[in-house]
């Protein structure tokens, strides 16, 4: 059974382990969203880790870890949408409206625990969090490949079966292969 806990400074060591010296994929120690693409490009591998050491150690969290016993064995970020920056320039993934909501960007699952329902879990976590922060609306942006199946680096904002399998619906869809899902918190 996973336990769940919020990223924040005293858990910053486990972030880094379960991420691994490279920052998960290539560098991006969760960041992507959160700064412009020419920052990102810039900035990728320790900029990137200082800036979210640096978010984490001001006592914001950035997401969710979930553990195995004491091991760090998965990761979802979710915040308010007015953290992510790089939503708020997307044309794929731009504003279904102007609720306020909660974006969950991005999953990582350790080797050892992938197609193990992790995600799912996670989801389920972020939903709770956000509902014990007052949120009413948690809101996804999976990837749908077209196709052979995608390779799990591409597939970081999640697949769409995790987000139905917890309760999220489709509301907006810009793209073929990028839907918006939301979960609407009683």
């Amino acid at each position: 059974m996973l336990t769940f806990f919020p990223l924040t400074p005293e858990r910053f060591g486990d972030f880094e382990r379960l991420f691994g010296p490279r920052g998960a994929c290539g560098g991006c120690w969760c960041m992507f969203w959160k700064i412009t693409g020419k920052d990102y490009h810039l900035l990728t591998g320790d900029g990137t880790y200082q800036m979210q050491k640096s978010i984490v150690e001001q006592g914001v969290v950035p997401g969710i870890l979930a553990f195995d016993g004491e091991t760090p064995v998965g990761w979802i970020a979710v915040e308010p949408r007015r953290e992510f920056p790089r939503l708020a320039r997307s044309r794929v993934l731009k504003p279904v409206d102007a609720a306020e909501v909660w974006s969950v960007t991005c999953f990582f699952t350790a080797k050892s625990h992938r197609r193990k329902g992790v995600t799912v879990q996670l989801l389920q976590e972020a939903v709770r969090y956000v509902a014990s922060k007052g949120g009413k609306i948690v809101e996804g942006y999976p990837v749908e490949p077209k196709g052979e199946k995608a390779p799990d680096p591409f597939v970081f904002t999640g697949l769409p079966g995790a987000f139905l399998k917890v309760g999220f619906v489709e509301v907006a869809r810009f793209s073929p292969t990028r839907p918006i899902f939301r979960y609407i918190i009683p």
